[in-house]
């Protein structure tokens, strides 16, 4: 009895400890500014302790705000990222920046909760057909971030000194000039604890599930429509305010529930105290190690919430779903590679031809095609590598993986690709081409070996998504780190992650197709091994094959083509999922003419995206990764509605 009462009590120790590390990090700052000098008190009372105060009132927001979404959901993977709300409501910031500067600072909130819900009510529309499944939920949820992040970026860089602020915002800072922020949140926080005792009990009840609800006489729909709206109203009201901060509101009801907390009445009173904890304590040691400017908070709690991720995947409940049927393999796969090498001469001829004057769009003689060749040939002819570079590398990645819906993007493979580019940016000072393609080729693979370490053949296909969503949420956590110090590497990265081709030379066009022809080459190889690893390592192994060895050979050509194409089309183009996804659709289910024609459709779809970027609001041009991603997300949030 003794130890199951130390065992009890042994967790409010530890917040204890935490509690007094908080308070003694904010104690540390607020000390140098009680001197009687009246500067260091307008200090102090406008900037220092306004900065605690809407650290502990955010943090509580955002744990409560995870703990409403997830019991609306029954899915203790949902929080405001997971669910798109933090980019929804990026965009939705962004586009009103630019088209309507002038609103309130309540209007502004307004526009943040609208754009929010809008993403989250796509979310659960695109999951709604498979009964807001935990994992199709998350997975829905991802892209549809992923897509809002990229339509942010190209918003950035189109009005890059006016949105500079958003960019700063981005990356989620409590740097304080006042109480109004404060203000904001605590009265939303406080809506949100009334509207919380409210809904306790009909949410203890959805959770048994709706048909329960119904026999009870509980409006299922209204309950979980009123829970997911309060908890997006607070995660948008801290969004609006301060900026986005990470897995505040996945960590808060994880560590309650690690605590004790059973039911929605204890989890709606622990997950808020423990949120407040964590973004308090997140923002002393921030304060400490960076000086309180140089690493953004909301960059820094994503370290924290995304190996919490990665280790709650083994550890979660998740029901397994059936794999989809798949496609009959064609006997003679020749006419419909044919017809995709078809597909993407006319796409590359498409490009190189076609464009828009003043008098619209038109297809350029034999003049204008020779005066306009030497700028459109080397950025078409990279597209088309880094696209066949990133379908490879999605067909070796699914075939590793077991995984019909892998790819580097998804994975965090091409998330990994940027972490290294920002290192080789910050520490030699830009590098060369080889240099940069290096870094981003180490960090691919560094990415992958998360991955496939964080999984250790435990995780089925789905969980292994939900990894790649955490790793991907770490790296971009690095990321917004250094895009939001506003430095010359920052907008390099910010260019990078939207995946801008318009400055692409005959060099950089000869170094992509170049390294496309070394990396894609021995893949050739390499076909009995594709073939046998998607059988299982046990049919594998029967067969004669070394699977450890197969498997880092092909992982290290997989972060090999992942970190060359990065630097060429980014890591929001979704290429390395749409391509080998419709090639093996269309019945290419042998691993050669699987990756034969995954490369060819990999390769129309990225110089069709740079064809709609460079003539779409011509003569202005927008990022390639903008289109490609936006061609990958519907393709994909279909595939996901469908399955």
């Amino acid at each position: 009895m003794p130890d199951a009462a130390a065992r009890r009590h042994r967790p409010w120790l530890v917040w204890t400890m935490l509690v007094a590390l908080a308070a003694a990090l904010s104690l540390a700052g607020i000390s140098g500014a009680l001197s009687g000098d009246p500067v260091d008190r307008a200090l102090l009372f406008y900037s220092v302790l306004p900065r605690s105060v809407v650290a502990i009132l955010a943090g509580a927001a955002l744990g409560l705000s995870g703990a409403l979404l997830q019991q609306a959901l029954d899915n203790p993977l949902a929080e405001p990222s997971t669910l798109g709300v933090f980019a929804g409501a990026q965009l939705a910031l962004g586009v009103a920046a630019v088209f309507a500067p002038t609103i309130g600072e309540l209007a502004r909130e307004g526009v943040a909760f609208l754009g929010g819900a809008g993403a989250a009510g796509l979310v659960l529309a695109l999951g709604w057909r498979r009964k807001l499944d935990p994992v199709t939920v998350v997975l829905c949820g991802m892209v549809v971030a992923m897509v809002a992040s990229s339509l942010t970026a190209a918003l950035i860089l189109a009005r890059g000194d006016y949105l500079f602020a958003l960019l700063i915002w981005g990356g989620g800072s409590l740097t304080q000039e006042g109480w109004r922020p404060s203000l904001a949140i605590g009265a939303a926080l406080a809506f949100g604890a009334l509207a919380s005792l409210v809904l306790a009990r009909p949410l203890s009840v959805l959770v048994a599930g709706e048909s329960s609800a119904r026999s009870l006489g509980a409006p299922a729909l209204v309950i979980r429509i009123a829970a997911l709206a309060v908890g997006v109203l607070l995660a948008t009201t801290v969004a609006a305010e301060i900026g986005l901060i990470a897995f505040v509101g996945l960590a808060a009801p994880t560590l309650a529930r690690l605590c004790g907390a059973r039911g929605a009445h204890r989890l709606l009173m622990g997950a808020p105290p423990i949120g407040a904890i964590l973004l308090w304590l997140a923002d002393g040691l921030v304060q400490r190690v960076g000086s309180g400017e140089t690493i953004p908070t909301g960059a820094a709690t994503a370290f924290i919430g995304a190996p919490l991720l990665l280790w709650l995947l083994p550890r979660l409940r998740l029901a397994d779903r059936p794999a989809a049927a798949k496609p009959a393999a064609r006997r003679d796969p020749g006419r419909t590679l044919a017809a995709m090498g078809c597909l993407a001469i006319l796409a590359l001829a498409g490009a190189l031809l076609v464009g828009r004057d003043q008098s619209g769009w038109v297809v350029f003689g034999d003049a204008s095609f020779g005066e306009l060749l030497p700028f459109r040939a080397p950025r078409t002819a990279a597209a088309a590598a880094a696209g066949a570079m990133l379908a490879a590398a999605g067909v070796v990645l699914q075939r590793l993986t077991g995984n019909p819906l892998a790819g580097p993007e998804v994975l965090g493979v091409g998330a990994g690709a940027g972490v290294g580019l920002a290192v080789v940016l910050l520490t030699a000072d830009g590098g060369s081409l080889a240099t940069q393609a290096a870094g981003s080729a180490l960090g691919a693979l560094a990415a992958l070996a998360i991955l496939l370490a964080a999984s250790r053949g435990r995780l089925g296909p789905e969980r292994m998504l939900l990894a790649g969503a955490g790793i991907s949420a770490l790296c971009l956590a690095g990321l917004n780190a250094v895009i939001a110090t506003g430095s010359r590497p920052a907008f390099a990265l910010l260019a990078w992650m939207s995946g801008a081709t318009d400055a692409v030379g005959p060099r950089e066009a000869i170094a992509a197709c170049a390294a496309a022809a070394v990396l894609i080459a021995p893949l050739a190889l390499t076909l009995r091994w594709l073939e046998a690893l998607r059988l299982g390592a046990v049919t594998a192994r029967s067969i004669g094959l070394r699977v450890r060895a197969s498997r880092a050979a092909l992982a290290s050509l997989a972060s090999l083509l992942t970190g060359a194409a990065a630097l060429v089309a980014g890591p929001l183009s979704f290429v390395g999922l749409v391509a080998p996804h419709l090639a093996h659709a269309s019945g290419l289910t042998r691993a050669g003419p699987h990756l034969a024609g995954s490369i060819l459709v990999g390769a129309a779809l990225t110089v069709v995206a740079d064809l709609l970027a460079r003539t779409i609001i011509a003569p202005y041009q927008l990022p390639l990764g903008l289109f490609a991603s936006l061609i990958g997300g519907v393709y994909l949030m279909g595939a996901l509605r469908g399955r």
